[in-house]
């Protein structure tokens, strides 16, 4: 294919997209559930029509699925959700509210037999981000009765997200979300006063799947090339992370046309059961020799802003090569060096793999529409799904040269950027902390 043929090929192409509607549609792709099987079979018979040796491979996982929520008041009922693997319990404490939820609100103030809320956002002054997980488990050591996370972007949204972790996949106190009005309205008229919470929700075993495919000669080493496929249960995942997945489609079916072109073996995975703690990417990881990977370029959170964003974890190389590519293109990428611990390529990123999250900037803090009843394929731009898919397209090609290099580090290079980033400390209370 000419030097720039491929372009205006990929701009005239609904392989990509058509996909990502092909997921949305699909009812509930909630990680064990038949959606996401759906999901996942679907995803491999798009790879299967442009990449080889497309499978899936299975997996067990803790199953969770959504009962009914309670939040009785004083003054009658609030609207709220249950947090996926929360535990089926209710509960009954004074409400006491903490803000933002940050490491010294907790040691500033007694929560013992409370139901504690907080909010998705961290102040603007604050130098890093507090993950809903951290803020969970800062609760259940503070020995909380039950949790209640308050959205910070109005629109009477609710927001979801896991709590539990790999150890013990249910959580220890009910968590439930609930619309920044709610929080407010909780806030005003409750503080201190007792209020109950009851979540219903049915745990069994259940099962997820990693779908693979490949490009490229057959090398021992391999670049790999990932999204995820399960979302949220409320919401057709459309940006989180049915674009993503859409995306390793695209990119496989415009490489397939260049394949003369990669020196190393490309690797397509789309992971489930991301959403309830990396479980598919922790499958993969501990199951794979990492040494065999030159990066992972993890794509999760993209399309729903122009602008791509990526962390590159403290690999210059990997930063090197998305600003050569922003510089070649004229087209702006924001990139951060800090470490991202959040999706899916961390369970490789943390023992010294090189990796990218490459996700999108909004300019806001937090995620927007996304782990919400508003994450739906109407937000999303066509335009702006090409426009990235050309620069990662064109990424992936590059790092799959042999003239590209980075090198792995040791696990404890990883730890020590992590404690200087002030994030040890979150992945410690989670429970997350794998050194």
């Amino acid at each position: 294919m000419a030097m720039t043929a491929w372009i205006g090929d990929l701009f005239r192409s609904d392989v990509g997209w058509n996909h990502l509607e092909t997921l949305v549609d699909v009812p509930n792709r909630m990680a064990g559930t038949a959606g996401e099987r759906e999901g996942a079979a679907r995803t491999r018979g798009a790879l299967d029509e442009f990449a080889r040796d497309a499978r899936l491979d299975e997996f067990a996982i803790q199953g969770w699925e959504r009962g009914s929520t309670t939040i009785e008041t004083p003054a009658g009922t609030a609207d709220g959700i249950a947090l996926p693997r929360s535990p089926a319990d209710d509960v009954t404490g004074r409400f006491v509210d903490l803000g933002h939820g940050l490491p010294e609100d907790f040691e500033q103030t007694d929560v013992e037999d409370a139901i504690v809320m907080v909010s998705s956002d961290v102040p603007d002054w604050y130098d890093r981000f507090v993950h809903r997980k951290e803020k969970y488990y800062y609760a259940v050591r503070d020995g909380a009765a039950g949790f209640v996370f308050a959205n910070h972007y109005e629109g009477c949204l609710p927001p979801t997200g896991s709590v539990g972790n790999a150890d013990d996949p249910i959580g220890e106190i009910p968590a439930v979300g609930v619309s920044k009005e709610v929080g407010a309205r909780l806030r005003r008229r409750f503080e201190g006063q007792m209020i109950h919470v009851a979540v219903e929700a049915d745990v069994s075993d259940a099962t997820s799947q990693n779908v693979h495919a490949e490009l490229g000669p057959d090398t021992d080493e391999e670049l790999l090339v990932t999204s995820h496929v399960d979302a949220h249960d409320i919401a057709e995942g459309a940006m989180d992370n049915g674009a993503g997945t859409a995306m390793v489609v695209e990119i496989a079916r415009v490489l397939a046309e260049r394949e003369d072109e990669l020196d190393t073996r490309v690797h397509f995975v789309t992971y489930g059961a991301e959403e309830v703690g990396l479980v598919g990417s922790s499958h993969d990881a501990a199951t794979r020799d990492r040494e065999t990977v030159r990066a992972i370029v993890n794509i999760d959170g993209i399309v729903q802003a122009r602008t791509l964003s990526v962390h590159t974890h403290g690999f210059d190389a990997l930063g090197d090569a998305v600003t050569d590519l922003a510089e070649d293109f004229g087209h702006p990428v924001h990139t951060t060096p800090r470490q991202s611990t959040h999706s899916d390529h961390w369970p490789y990123v943390q023992w010294g793999v090189p990796g990218y999250h490459v996700t999108s900037e909004t300019g806001d803090e937090g995620r927007g529409w996304g782990h919400t009843y508003g994450d739906t394929f109407d937000k999303l731009e066509r335009r702006t799904f090409r426009e990235q898919a050309v620069l990662l397209v064109e990424l992936v090609r590059r790092l799959a040269d042999d003239g590209f290099d980075v090198a792995h580090v040791s696990p404890d290079v990883i730890a020590a950027a992590l404690e200087a980033e002030d994030e040890a400390e979150g992945l410690k209370v989670i429970g997350n902390w794998p050194y």
